[in-house]
């Protein structure tokens, strides 16, 4: 293989995925782990989405292939919502060969300090297609009380 196609991949190596380039990895030769094999990441992380309603705030994260039981939703002390969980390394089989490992794996964790009116104790969460929804309901805002001063003179 010349030094071109070592430092910017074989393109011909993909002929499935014209867009692929294997970059080079000039630690597979050593053998090093993580270098072209099955671990892929000792801490994948999710992408969480957070939006503001009049009523709730409201945390989608996407995790799929995960079942409820694999994730955590704990709220701390001190306005603190966690999300966490573990997505396990598929097994290999002696006779398997792979070709590309892109999905990570391992242990992930979110947390996200919540405003003060938040109420801590009617936190919800439910998982649906590998979307897990938090719902962080807000008390409402109080609107101060206006007395009208009457003005002599």
């Amino acid at each position: 293989m010349s030094l071109i196609s070592r430092m910017f991949g074989d393109r011909r190596s993909s002929v499935f995925d014209p867009f692929s380039i294997d970059m080079f990895d000039p630690f597979r030769e050593l053998g090093f782990p993580g270098s072209n094999s099955r671990e892929t990441s000792a801490f994948a992380n999710i992408r969480v989405d957070w939006k503001e309603t009049p009523e709730a705030h409201v945390f989608k994260a996407d995790i799929p292939g995960l079942k409820k039981e694999e994730v955590r939703v704990e709220i701390e002390e001190d306005r603190v919502l966690q999300i966490s969980g573990e997505r396990n390394v598929e097994k290999e089989e002696k006779n398997d060969t792979w070709h590309r490992v892109e999905r990570s794996s391992g242990k992930f964790m979110r947390r996200f300090r919540l405003p003060e009116n938040a109420k801590m104790d009617q936190v919800k969460a439910a998982m649906e297609n590998g979307v897990l929804t938090v719902t962080v309901p807000k008390e409402e805002v109080k609107k101060p009380d206006v007395k009208s001063i009457e003005i002599t003179g």
